[in-house]
């Protein structure tokens, strides 16, 4: 997984960045049912303001593009570290949600198929309780 990390209004020290890598990179054992190579995760890191010292002043932002759906999670918090493992967990939740669709799709598709190839030729022809004549 690439991991592209964006901070905005704060320093990105090397303890932020690899505490950032550990918990973002961890979701990528939820995709692993779903083959998706080149998957990237867009992060951004910031200090709402400059000048205020106490309430929601840290947000981090991730998201992640996904075939036909793009994941994204974001979080303000008081601590940087809380809001990393609030959108850690929000966007786990968005994953598993997504990779059930995933798996699903491809279930309910097999059965059509399935139901398909098991039918009898007579029975291909079955409409709304009567068996129709080819020539009639």
């Amino acid at each position: 997984m690439k991991i592209t990390i964006k901070a905005t209004n704060i320093k990105l020290s090397p303890s932020i960045k690899s505490f950032v890598e550990e918990k973002i990179g961890g979701l990528e054992k939820f995709l692993q049912k779903i083959k998706i190579d080149p998957l990237e995760a867009f992060i951004e890191i910031e200090k709402t303001t400059v000048h205020h010292r106490k309430g929601d002043v840290f947000r981090a932002e991730v998201q992640f593009c996904l075939p036909g759906q793009s994941i994204r999670a974001e979080s303000t918090k008081d601590d940087l570290h809380l809001a990393i493992d609030e959108v850690k967990d929000e966007l786990q939740r968005k994953i598993k949600q997504y990779t059930q669709k995933q798996i699903s799709k491809r279930r309910r598709g097999a059965r059509a198929i399935k139901k398909l190839f098991h039918l009898s030729l007579a029975a291909r022809f079955f409409r709304k309780g009567r068996i129709r004549d080819e020539g009639a």
